[in-house]
């Protein structure tokens, strides 16, 4: 995570935990700094908790508005269970300055105007003395400045007043400016852009980013967060290099001594584990059987549900043998479902790390990779999202599990992305067609850390949860589903368990 520099202040608070963390601490004191979005995106929000954080450690708070009323400023602030008591509001346009004896007020040029504007902000500052400013907003000095030049220099000049006073002030902008004007920008000490996009279904998205912030060390790119009550929760974008960590050289049952077999002896903590297959292959039941050999060491374990509800999946593992709601009631299972329409990366590697660091979850399942990519804008970024994630998780010495699910039954089988080269072990499951019947295979394409077998097994799922069988050695094509015959005969899994000799000819 970036840090301040020693040689500084004592960086100011925002009151938003995730925003200190970007900018390594907070903000420098006794600066200007912009904060610019369209309507919507969380600037007055902000800049009430940036004074209320400053009002909780004993500096005085000055919020000038010159759009909004009071009012309307003091009903924002109940929906976030705030009182504005303890920061001072300074409303420009008062309901006084509407009678009959201040109109010709609104009749003077836009230049006589503005200076008014900007001296009453300046006398308000005199007479209180603030540690913090915050000004909502200035499209409103933009209007009544007419032009670039008398707007430049009005807003220096704010700037040079609020340096000779020790503020610390924020400035926040809705964007109604042209396309492309960066006044603000070379005037302000830093600036931070809050955004909001809407995608083809689901909630709207926001994000921030810091155009710039001299003097500081911050974590760049795009940082997802969201308006809550209690202000804005800003989720870090997670930086896999800046969490290292020791992991143990150890390997952990699946559950099955078969399956630990097909791997190479079984999980190694630190890697991440890929399960793929067609729908209703077994994915996620043999990626829940080893979710419980961890929960029966003692362990903890948290489950991301995205595809189906979560009774369906307590009910389905209870039939086949693995009760996840003792673990539950326990506390060392953790279970979310998740809509991906309403999630945003970031909230879900926030939520991730949680559950790492706070619930010390060693076993994470991820289920599935396919919803998750619809919370993505494209397959690009899921991929880099999924490197960090996972180069996260190993550092932690955590056993990652995914699944991936695939189009079609037998045959030609497709993803809708292919991330098997960020996977440690690779795990296929294929359905294949055999002497009329619908059976399953599964094999490991690949492990990294351990010698696995390269045989291709039948597995059965039931009461008993899974078990594999012998190596399909008299059959070519099992993983194409279609399968050839070769041999005098075959050992085929039974349904009481037992092998079925299958005859040629």
């Amino acid at each position: 995570m970036p840090t301040a520099d020693p040689a500084l202040p004592a960086p100011a608070s925002t009151g938003i935990a995730g925003l200190d963390n970007v900018l390594g601490g907070g903000l420098t004191p006794e600066r200007l700094y912009l904060v610019e979005g369209t309507p919507g995106t969380g600037k007055t929000t902000l800049g009430m908790g940036f004074l209320l954080a400053g009002a909780a450690a004993g500096e005085t708070g000055l919020y000038v508005t010159l759009s909004e009323t009071e009012a309307e400023l003091r009903a924002v602030a109940a929906t976030h269970g705030w009182s504005l008591d303890a920061i001072n509001l300074f409303e420009m346009v008062p309901e006084a300055g509407f009678a009959e004896e201040q109109e010709q007020t609104l009749l003077h040029p836009s230049e006589v105007e503005l200076g008014e504007t900007v001296r009453g902000v300046m006398s308000k500052v005199e007479a209180l003395r603030p540690q913090r400013v915050v000004i909502d907003s200035l499209s409103e000095l933009r209007l009544l400045a007419q032009s670039a030049i008398r707007y430049r220099r009005q807003i220096l000049a704010l700037k040079h007043f609020f340096s000779t006073r020790r503020c610390t002030v924020l400035v926040l902008d809705d964007k109604s400016s042209e396309e492309g004007d960066l006044q603000l920008h070379s005037i302000a000490h830093g600036v931070i852009a809050l955004e909001q996009t809407l995608s083809g279904f689901g909630a709207q998205r926001r994000r921030m980013h810091v155009v710039k912030m001299r003097g500081l060390r911050y974590r760049g790119g795009y940082h997802d967060f969201e308006i809550e009550r209690g202000g804005l929760a800003v989720y870090p974008r997670l930086v896999a290099s800046e969490h290292r960590g020791d992991t143990e050289d150890r390997i952990v049952s699946t559950g099955s001594s078969e399956l630990d077999a097909l791997l190479g002896g079984g999980l190694v903590p630190g890697t991440a584990t890929l399960f793929s297959g067609p729908a209703g292959v077994g994915k996620t039941t043999t990626t829940v059987q080893c979710m419980v050999a961890a929960l029966e060491r003692g362990e903890r374990a948290a489950y991301f549900l995205f595809d189906e509800r979560l009774p369906t999946l307590l009910k389905r593992s209870r039939t086949l043998g693995m009760d996840l709601q003792p673990f539950i009631d326990e506390g060392r299972l953790h279970i979310r479902a998740i809509d991906p329409a309403e999630l945003s990366p970031g909230e879900f590697a926030n939520a991730v790390r949680q559950a790492v660091e706070e619930d010390g979850a060693g076993t994470i399942v991820i289920d599935s990779l396919n919803a998750y990519l619809q919370a993505m804008p494209t397959e690009k970024f899921l991929t880099l999202q999924m490197h960090e994630l996972l180069g996260y998780l190993g550092e932690h010495g955590v056993v990652t599990l995914l699944i991936l699910g695939q189009h079609g039954l037998v045959g030609d089988i497709r993803a809708e992305v292919d991330i098997s080269y960020l996977a440690d072990s690779v795990v296929q499951l294929r359905f294949f067609e055999a002497f009329g019947e619908m059976r399953q295979a599964i094999s490991a394409i690949k492990t990294r850390t351990t010698q696995h077998e390269r045989t291709i097994r039948e597995f059965r799922i039931d009461g008993n949860g899974l078990t594999l069988g012998e190596p399909l050695i008299a059959f070519q094509g099992v993983l194409t589903g279609v399968p050839v015959f070769r041999g005098d005969g075959a050992a085929l899994m039974g349904d009481t368990g037992g092998d079925v000799r299958v005859q040629s000819g």
